[in-house]
């Protein structure tokens, strides 16, 4: 005769567990798809702090995007991990570049596809000059400022060398702290033989043998080679609305669309 208080075997079961966020997408704050650290700070606590997992692993697939969203991103990571004592693994899908390679440099190691792309370890900022065509349109340019470099870069007037040497200045102090950051992760795993901060971006052998990553396996079968072969795993992942909201999340979306479609296109894909 079957136990009527017989609870389900999960209950008891003691199997380790390793928690998996998938962090997948253009990284900028605000708008649904994309990664910033309000969107990620819930998945990342309820992983790290559920169930006592032995790991958490981080499946990324990013283009990059925001500096200060990948480093919060990034920070989050850490500060999660060394509180709960629960390591964190990186696993690369098709890329891992610029700020996606960010955050996956805050795991405690990185894994990848022998067709996946690391690196672009690089700041950009790209506009549009419109000075001339707007005046062959007839169109007149009215801007007026307090403050003599409020309409600096102004994509409607010609470039002024002192607002680009300015920019300048500031792009390479942002790419001082991205170099950093790695250099504090990665440590003595980076090849000294060639420049990994020129922006390049490599394929996923080449990176492990650069040191931007520490080998190559895909997420389960890696990880069921560390904890064990009975291993289960529990994915957190945004809760997904059925509906958005007025025509203005729409296009919205559309122009959030564009942008991470040139993202990807800057890296081939």
């Amino acid at each position: 005769m079957k136990n009527a208080l017989a609870l389900p075997a999960r209950l008891f079961d003691r199997s380790p567990r390793v928690n998996i966020v998938r962090l997948q997408g253009m990284i900028a704050a605000g708008g649904r798809g994309r990664l910033s650290d309000e969107s990620t700070a819930p998945l990342l606590e309820r992983a790290f702090r559920t169930g006592k997992p032995k790991a958490v692993g981080l499946v990324i697939n990013s283009p990059g995007g925001s500096p200060v969203q990948s480093a919060l991103i990034g920070a989050r990571i850490r500060r999660l991990s060394d509180e709960t004592k629960v390591p964190v693994h990186a696993f690369v899908e098709d890329a891992a570049a610029s700020g996606g390679y960010w955050i996956a440099s805050a795991a405690d190691d990185i894994f990848c596809d022998p067709a996946s792309i690391l690196g672009s370890i690089g700041v950009i900022s790209a506009s549009f000059g419109l000075h001339e065509a707007i005046g062959k349109l007839g169109i007149e340019r009215r801007v007026h400022t307090a403050g003599r470099s409020k309409s600096q870069l102004d994509p409607f007037r010609p470039e002024n060398p002192e607002d680009i040497e300015r920019l300048d200045s500031l792009l390479e102090q942002m790419h001082g702290v991205f170099i950093d950051h790695v250099k504090e992760r990665r440590g003595a795993k980076l090849t000294a033989e060639t420049d990994l901060f020129d922006g390049r971006f490599w394929l996923g052998r080449e990176a492990v043998r650069l040191g931007l990553a520490d080998g190559i396996g895909h997420a389960v079968p890696t990880l069921k080679a560390r904890y064990g072969d009975k291993l289960r795993f529990r994915a957190f992942g945004p809760r997904k609305r059925l509906l958005s909201r007025f025509g203005l999340s729409l296009a919205q979306e559309a122009v959030s669309g564009v942008e991470e479609a040139a993202l990807w296109a800057r890296l081939g894909l």
